[in-house]
């Protein structure tokens, strides 16, 4: 009799231990694309450090480094070609990334560009890249104002002309002849815009004042199948919009990080006209960006269908 339970608890023992691996195992495989998901967008942070790292060297040892080069190049311009060289590389392999329309910016005196602000911008880190590396231009760019509280961030905004930005200074660099990138959208747009793309301005019009003032023309931007790339969780929308609204400080999780397609298309230019008030500008730049939305994104987004973007067999129609 005891040799029988013997068996029995051995058997029971036994057969729990197998369940428990198999529920293990399982566990393991359901959830390893989730986590994923969630871990790839350290890719985009780890480049930023990168990035930064790049720059706090060339920094601290700019000396030696310049010697090495022509001693008459600017004090940033030689960290900033190397980080660009990164970035843009990071783009064509993992997005194929492309640009449509880089003739409608010109290649000297100034111009305002209002660009859509996807999950990440990281889009506009590649379209500096490239206008760095093919047209040996620099992007002054608005960031939000908690980003300069984020270690490391200093020296690339300094490298980089990032700046948080009023109407006066972005007049300014403007005025100095410089390409300055305004997301009316901003941090709001960014973390509670979805596959649908809706324009998220809210009534926004400081980048319109900024161009009537500075007299230079607008031009609009939008990267196809940036929401693909990048995404906010869905769930808990509403409390993370009151936490937003709040503490102003962006905490609506992020997964993402697919390698879909992407491509930037510049729009016409939209010319200076006096005549036009802030509000009236206002809409007429939403409508052309509208118009660059509807023209080349698929609606509603997919990451499917923007993975096989990235082969010109299976790419939208609408391109």
């Amino acid at each position: 009799m005891d040799f029988i339970q013997n068996i029995t608890k051995g058997l029971l023992e036994f057969l729990s231990s197998y369940i428990d691996l198999d529920y293990s195992l399982w566990l393991y495989r359901l959830l390893t694309p989730l986590i994923v998901t969630f871990l790839l967008p350290l890719v985009f942070v780890a480049l930023i450090y990168i990035s930064f790292l790049i720059l706090f060297i060339y920094k601290l040892h700019r000396e030696v480094i310049l010697r090495s080069v022509r001693s008459d190049r600017k004090f940033w311009e030689v960290g900033r070609k190397l980080v660009a060289a990164i970035w843009d590389a990071h783009a064509r392999i993992y997005h194929g990334y492309e640009v449509i329309g880089m003739e409608h910016i010109p290649k000297d005196g100034p111009a305002l560009i209002v660009y859509y602000h996807g999950a990440i911008p990281i889009d506009m880190y590649y379209l500096n890249s490239r206008m760095m590396l093919q047209e040996n231009r620099l992007i002054y760019t608005i960031g939000d104002r908690f980003l300069f509280k984020l270690p490391g961030w200093g020296t690339i905004s300094e490298a980089f002309h990032i700046s948080p930005g009023t109407v006066q200074s972005c007049v300014n660099i403007l005025r100095d002849g410089n390409l300055l990138a305004i997301s009316p959208g901003g941090v709001y747009e960014a973390q509670f815009g979805d596959n649908y793309y809706e324009l998220l301005w809210r009534n926004r019009v400081g980048f319109a004042k900024v161009a009537l003032e500075a007299q230079v023309p607008i031009i609009p931007c939008f990267t196809q199948n940036l929401r693909e790339g990048f995404r906010q969780v869905g769930i808990f929308r509403t409390f993370f919009m009151k936490l937003y609204n709040t503490i102003r400080i962006p905490v609506y999780p992020i997964y993402g990080g697919f390698p879909v397609k992407f491509r930037t298309f510049l729009g016409k230019p939209i010319e200076y006209d006096g005549s036009l008030t802030p509000e009236q500008l206002q809409v007429k730049v939403a409508h052309a960006l509208e118009d660059l939305i509807n023209k080349h994104q698929r609606l509603p987004g997919s990451i499917f269908h923007a993975l096989l973007d990235r082969f010109p067999p299976f790419r939208s129609k609408k391109d």
